[in-house]
Parts: C-alpha cells; structure tokens; sequence
C-alpha cells in the first residue's frame, strides 16, 4: 500500500470517504433510511472481488439469520451490523485494502467479554460449515 503525504494509504483514504458518504447519506434519507442502509450493504458486497464476495456474502447470509434484529449498514465502506445504533460486528474485505486475509469483528457493543482476554476480530481466508457455526454461536452471544 503507498502512503500518501499525509500518512494514510490511499486505501484508508478511500475508507474515510466512504465513511463521511455513509454519515452524510444517513441524514438525509428519510423514512426509507434502513431499506438503503441494507441496500447499500448488499450494493457494498456485489461490488467486492469474489473472494471477499464471497465470504461477505456467506457472512451476511449468517448474521442475517441468526441475528434479523440487527440492522445492516456500511461502515466505512464495508458491511457492518448494528444494534440500538451502535456498531456490533462487521467484515473487512481483504482486497479493500490489500492485505493477506478477510476480517470479521466485533465493536464494543458486542457481548463477549470473557475473562481478562477474549478475541474481537477473526482473520478469514474461507468459510467452512464448522467456522460459520462458530461465527455464528459469536454473533448470538454478542446480542446478547
């Protein structure tokens, strides 16, 4: 990744502005605000290469059943999914910014305390039925 003059790659900068899109975009929306939000994370996955596509889209698909109440939006650029207007998980695709591998984490809002030490974020390169599982039984305890 090159870094700009200011200290941030051009990725992050495309990150940045995608995020002040999203805030911007998220008060003038009106009554269907949350129908494009959800579009807008579905728009964010098509435009994915494949393999993030990919995994995204098995992600959504999972957080989507196992967790209907939270509410689906981009954040900087990326899928993301919130409850009570606080950011609880959300994937990070590798291709967005150039790195070996996907992520899939989880904000503060996000129920998994454990002990002194508990991990947040998951590096993903695929998604067997196992990991969704996994993932999945993370999501529901992060709800709460």
């Amino acid at each position: 990744m090159s870094t700009t003059e200011n200290g941030f790659t051009d990725e992050e900068r495309a990150a940045m502005k995608a995020r002040a899109g999203e805030v911007k975009a998220a008060r003038g929306r009106g009554s269907n605000k949350q129908a494009a939000e959800a579009q807008a994370v579905l728009d964010a996955i098509a435009a994915l290469p494949t393999e993030d596509r990919t995994l995204a889209e098995k992600l959504h698909a999972l957080v989507s059943e196992v967790a209907p109440e939270l509410t689906h939006k981009t954040w900087y650029g990326m899928p993301a999914y919130f409850k009570d207007g606080k950011i609880l998980c959300y994937f990070k695709a590798a291709g967005k910014f150039k790195t070996r591998y996907a992520q899939f984490g989880f904000e503060d809002a996000a129920q998994l305390d454990d002990g002194n030490v508990w991990p947040t974020v998951f590096a993903v390169t695929d998604l067997s039925d196992a990991d969704l599982a996994s993932i999945g039984e993370r999501v529901r305890t992060a709800v709460g």
